[in-house]
């Protein structure tokens, strides 16, 4: 039987979906994570993980939409203000993924404590007529 991939395996996955350049696929990733993780992952046990198979379409969505790779800069002065900047938006998103996941949770026992099942949680908002003016009843 195949290996779970931990936490740690999801994470080294991801990250190497984020630096990765040239055309993806999942048995290219495979053979890429081999090396990282001690065993050559399947298509299928790599797109079961949801955080490594929405990287994996965010990194195809990007190269669809034209996404061209922005040159090096041309000094390190400029490289070392950049990846700063990089730091700081990247640690700003970290926190802000906290405060939205014990928001999730906080939602998520409240949900259960007052019996809102996840159906209606799920249910799709209702339609909105923007053309329209009219108030519709």
């Amino acid at each position: 039987m195949a290996r779970h991939l931990s936490d740690r395996d999801v994470d080294l996955v991801v990250g190497l979906i984020d630096s990765w350049e040239g055309k993806l696929s999942w048995d290219a990733l495979s053979d890429a994570v081999e090396p990282l993780i001690g065993i050559r992952p399947a298509r299928q046990t790599l797109a079961l993980q949801e955080r490594v198979r929405s990287a994996f379409e965010h990194y195809k969505e990007r190269q669809k939409s034209g996404y061209v790779k922005v040159k090096p800069p041309a000094s390190l002065r400029i490289a070392e203000q950049r990846i700063r900047r990089l730091e700081a938006e990247n640690s700003r998103l970290e926190h802000e993924n906290a405060r939205l996941l014990e928001r999730f949770i906080r939602w998520q026992y409240n949900a259960h404590k007052f019996n809102v099942s996840a159906e209606k949680l799920d249910a799709p908002l209702p339609y909105a007529d923007r053309d329209s003016s009219e108030a519709k009843s």
